[in-house]
């Protein structure tokens, strides 16, 4: 064979090779695509149920107002010289009064149509915190479009006020998530706390909860292994709040949450990093959000769940 002909075959085999090459990038391509529309298919009913849920007349977009009150009494309204300043809702709402045993007690505008749990409110009433049993009274102006309801936290009492038209609500952006995908769904291991066991919390505000810590969990990802600590706040599931390396740079910088079924008997629990959300300060300035505690810091880049809200 002449060497020009040695070197044509040799060429035309290159081409082959390269187009055998492209052929295979292309089809795992094609796969890897139609994989991506198949996750973001099956997660698409629980992102739509999380965005209404965000975003609901009451949901957390529709804060306006987080007030905290001193002993004694104040004025709330939206009016100008109100002590408790409202962005929106009636120019005078009521009295609150705040006495030393920390009780509330709310005296209305006169001649304001206000409900109190539903119900016409016609006088001076005690209203209940969100840590009373049965939860917080609620207060309901503008036609019920705004609702004010007192919450505690620690030893200190604030007002809450939350309106259909806010401007979070209205302007609500909707959420933006990694691409995650079914590998980061792992199969963890809950390690039991001493009974009693519990973890100092701190809120956005700067206060301290001690919050039931019942156990942990333990997992691997990418050969190494990694432990959180999971707090009880009363609920049927478990509550986990952790940062990572993507915490500010992508995620919310605070750290993300997750609720978690509690253990079966054989000790197993599902990490569904798809499922992360970010903690409700992410979407208004007027929540109370617990930060991650420093056990829960990932050396771990979570590419899954929700990605910081664009404001």
């Amino acid at each position: 064979m002449g060497k020009g002909i040695r070197i044509a075959c040799a060429a035309f085999a290159l081409v082959v090779l390269a187009a055998c090459n492209r052929g295979d990038d292309g089809e795992a391509a094609r796969k890897a695509a139609e994989a991506a529309r198949a996750f973001a298919a099956h997660e698409k009913p629980w992102r739509d149920s999380r965005v209404a849920d965000v975003n609901a007349p009451d949901g957390w977009t529709s804060l306006i107002g987080l007030l905290w009150l001193d002993r004694g009494s104040h004025y709330a309204g939206s009016a100008p010289g109100n002590g408790l300043l409202l962005s929106k809702g009636p120019p005078h709402l009521g009295l609150f009064d705040l006495d030393a045993n920390g009780h509330v007690r709310f005296v209305p505008e006169t001649g304001l149509a206000l409900t109190l749990d539903g119900q016409p409110l016609t006088g001076a009433t005690t209203l209940k915190t969100d840590r009373d049993p049965g939860g917080p009274s609620t207060i309901g102006f503008d036609d019920g479009k705004g609702k004010a309801t007192i919450i505690k936290r620690g030893d200190r009492i604030a007002l809450r006020v939350k309106h259909v038209d806010a401007d979070a609500r209205l302007h609500f952006k909707g959420i933006q998530y990694w691409p995650g995908g079914p590998d980061w769904t792992v199969q963890a291991r809950y390690v039991p706390n001493p009974p009693g066991k519990t973890m100092p919390i701190v809120n956005i505000v700067n206060m301290v909860d001690q919050v039931p810590n019942p156990g942990a969990i333990e997992f691997e990802r990418g050969g190494k292994p990694y432990r959180l600590e999971l707090l009880d706040q009363g609920e049927p599931t478990l509550f986990l709040v952790f940062a990572d390396r993507t915490s500010g740079h992508g995620s919310y910088p605070a750290g993300r949450y997750l609720d978690l079924p509690r253990p079966g008997p054989d000790g197993r629990i599902t990490l569904d990093f798809n499922r992360v959300e970010n903690p409700p300060c992410a979407f208004t300035a007027f929540a109370t959000c617990p930060l991650a505690p420093a056990a829960n810091r990932l050396d771990l880049a979570v590419e899954a769940g929700e990605k910081a809200y664009a404001h």
